[in-house]
């Protein structure tokens, strides 16, 4: 009987504690519910959402970037944890980041008649290079601008389904799989210059298939895309005219060309041949065709890159200089450029995005809103962008 009183006692001490810790953590979580940040918040959103018109004072801000503009301008090319956060939030915001910025403000005083300037975006990885690259590719196509973007060029030497010898060379191989997806992109982000540029030059595909001089550029990535088997050599045809027509007096387009981790162009090769030996780059006919587009040998435009660690196959981890992963051959190939360091985010940088999770309720564990947890985020992520998402994701 008294084991019997002492168990009924017990159970009842623990059911009256599970009681308060419930109670307690549902108020907890209640007053975090109804405790608004009216001041806070109003930090971390930018008024301004046009590019052109950020300046410094906007830094560490985010701006929404039209869900119109995102289905036209990227139909690829955003980072898969960035296209399931615009899923999550239901909007699309970009931070205002002082390396963009800089960018942005030389393409405002470039000389256009003048060839093309090249720049790199370069840090540790996760900090933010892709979307440095895209804030910047959203500034070029709010001004009218045509936009010619190679996502993760790292995708062009590795992991390739498809690879066939070229019909018009054989020392090369083309990727038919990786041009087509590459035109119809391409068709989306810049649908309204397809009917206004003619082709300098006439195209023969087969026999019996050609393209005329003065036929629309349209007509031409229609032939890439229906026509799988001549793919790529369609997209070396469309970069060419584009290089070509690029800053002429008759031209109808400024044009800027995007490469993310561009220093794959200049890297190893993963695909193999039948005899299984490597794919040297120099064999891969869009790869060929990219390289000589970051020739500064045509103006009226811009040359903006990343260079990705993930893109640098057999290289060092910690490695993200411009030589470390150019390379000499990428070095000596893409110099002069200017580089543009792109570090983790800042104190106001990192306390704007804070403030956003919590606003957006990703941050939900009660711990991450006190300055306690802050500093644990702070001091696990080191502010890197990557790093602190994915921390965060989980709680």
């Amino acid at each position: 009987m008294a084991l019997q009183r002492l168990s009924l006692r017990v159970r009842q001490t623990i059911n009256h504690a599970r009681a308060l810790h419930s109670t307690s953590f549902c108020q907890q979580q209640e007053a975090l519910a109804d405790h608004s940040y009216p001041d806070q918040f109003s930090i971390f959103r930018s008024p301004e959402h046009d590019p052109a018109s950020q300046t410094e004072n906007h830094i560490g801000q985010f701006y929404t970037v039209p869900a119109s503009h995102i289905h036209t301008l990227f139909p690829h090319g955003l980072p898969l944890r960035y296209q399931q956060q615009i899923k999550t939030f239901n909007e699309a915001c970009v931070m205002i980041r002082q390396p963009a910025l800089e960018v942005i403000s030389y393409l405002k005083q470039t000389d256009y008649n003048k060839p093309a300037l090249r720049y790199i975006f370069y840090g540790t990885n996760g900090s933010g290079k892709t979307m440095s690259l895209c804030h910047t590719i959203h500034f070029c196509y709010t001004q009218g601008w045509l936009v010619l973007h190679i996502p993760d060029a790292h995708r062009w030497v590795k992991n390739c389904k498809e690879l066939l010898q070229s019909s018009f060379n054989s020392a090369r191989f083309d990727q038919p799989l990786q041009a087509t997806e590459w035109l119809r992109n391409f068709r989306i982000t810049n649908e309204s210059f397809l009917t206004k540029i003619k082709t300098k030059h006439r195209y023969v595909w087969t026999k019996r298939e050609f393209t005329e001089e003065g036929s629309l550029l349209g007509e031409l990535v229609d032939q890439g895309i229906s026509r799988v088997k001549s793919s790529s050599d369609v997209v070396g045809a469309v970069m060419k005219e584009l290089r070509l027509q690029s800053g002429q007096s008759d031209a109808a387009f400024r044009l800027v060309v995007a490469v993310d981790g561009v220093n794959a162009l200049w890297g190893r090769s993963t695909i193999k041949k039948e005899d299984k030996t490597a794919v040297d780059p120099d064999e891969l006919t869009l790869i060929h065709n990219a390289r000589k587009l970051m020739k500064n040998d045509w103006n009226g435009g811009a040359i903006i890159t990343t260079l990705s660690q993930t893109g640098s196959l057999y290289s060092p981890k910690l490695s993200y200089r411009p030589q470390e992963l150019l390379g000499q051959r990428g070095f000596d190939c893409m110099d002069p450029f200017i580089p543009v360091s792109v570090p983790n985010y800042s104190e106001k940088e990192f306390e704007s995005c804070y403030l956003y999770y919590i606003d957006r309720h990703w941050l939900q564990h009660p711990q991450s809103h006190t300055e306690e947890g802050k500093k644990e985020l702070i001091f696990l992520s080191n502010r890197n962008p990557w790093m602190l998402d994915k921390i965060c994701a989980f709680l």
